[in-house]
């Protein structure tokens, strides 16, 4: 009888035991993304959360938030910080009002030739902790990076070359991008990612940039506008996963590994796939009477001078300087600078 009473409360107590532990080991995000569903980049972040909440087993498991649903995209990063959202994903140059140093943190437009390059530098150049140092003392903790590629422009007028921006009018996200095409004689506009198809639609803007030709062929933009560049030069944004530092620190380390590796694993999957996308998106927009263009070397040697004087202009703080010099001595020491 004792026997039998011990083995009962001894499976009892290991039963409470894997019921306590299970707990302990479940954690639940609430994320938003900037891209809606219908575009390439909302469909791979659903895979990211299939993939991350079956390598789980179930432990994690995310609410992802979509086209801005919460709060305007721009707004995530603090909306993730005051505990409104837990993580944020859509990329750090949203928060250069912050520190210029974002706009290091998300593109350095034009200075990257492939999104492979930045992966490198984020991988194998101190891109994480250079970064880190940057969103730590904000109460956040960058995961990792998405990259879909260079971005094309699209517009409702011709955009063959530098001269086709004198007073074109167009959506730009914050940050440096508007300072360079600024010099380059094009009116700039600041808004959210999810305005800019009535603003487009309204003649509020004659174009827009939004992002890689899929996306914007996601967005309905080449409804509108029959003009576009590719392949894209002027940004290679680099979406991130970033989540408030104590839900981070809360985590169990295994889960924080499979974050970080689902991260590196959409990054792969996105880029490469939307290079694909990209090529295809490209000779159906022909078919469809949609204008590329392709800038000329003397048209891109101007916009790279405009980007480098741009540059030096925006890096105005320590962390800013800091992360600038992090980028351009990777690039110069695999020769790509």
């Amino acid at each position: 009888m004792l026997n039998t009473i011990t083995r009962t409360v001894t499976a009892g107590l290991a039963a409470l035991t894997l019921t306590t532990a299970a707990a302990a080991q479940q954690t639940n995000l609430r994320i938003q993304t900037h891209f809606s569903t219908e575009t390439l980049s909302g469909q791979m972040a659903a895979e990211f959360v299939d993939d991350v909440q079956t390598m789980s087993n179930g432990e994690i498991q995310i609410e992802m938030f979509y086209s801005g649903s919460v709060v305007n995209a721009t707004e995530t990063f603090d909306a993730a910080v005051t505990g409104i959202l837990d993580c944020d994903m859509t990329g750090g140059a949203y928060q250069v009002g912050k520190n210029p140093a974002f706009q290091f943190a998300g593109d350095l437009n034009g200075a990257y030739s492939n999104p492979y390059q930045m992966y490198a530098w984020m991988l194998h150049g101190g891109g994480y902790d250079a970064i880190n140092a940057l969103y730590n003392p904000q109460g956040m903790e960058f995961v990792g990076w998405w990259i879909p590629g260079p971005e094309s422009l699209s517009s409702t007028a011709p955009l063959g070359g530098v001269s086709d921006l004198e007073g074109w009018k167009f959506r730009a996200p914050p940050g440096v991008i508007t300072m360079i095409f600024e010099k380059l004689g094009a009116s700039p506009i600041v808004m959210d990612f999810n305005e800019i198809f009535t603003a487009l639609e309204t003649g509020i803007i004659d174009g827009a940039d939004a992002s890689n030709l899929p996306n914007n062929v996601g967005l309905g933009l080449y409804d509108i506008a029959t003009h576009a560049n590719y392949p894209g030069f002027h940004s290679m944004p680099a979406d991130h996963l970033a989540c408030r530092k104590d839900v981070w620190d809360g985590m169990p380390e295994h889960h924080r590994a499979i974050m970080r590796v689902a991260m590196q694993a959409l990054g792969l999957k996105n880029t490469t796939v939307q290079e694909i996308a990209s090529a295809e998106a490209a000779n159906d927009l022909r078919n469809q009477g949609v204008t590329l263009h392709t800038w000329s070397d003397a048209d891109m040697q101007t916009y790279r001078n405009a980007v480098a004087e741009s540059w030096d202009e925006y890096a105005t703080t320590p962390e800013s300087k800091s992360l600038l010099e992090s980028h351009l001595s990777f690039l110069q020491s695999i020769g790509a600078l």
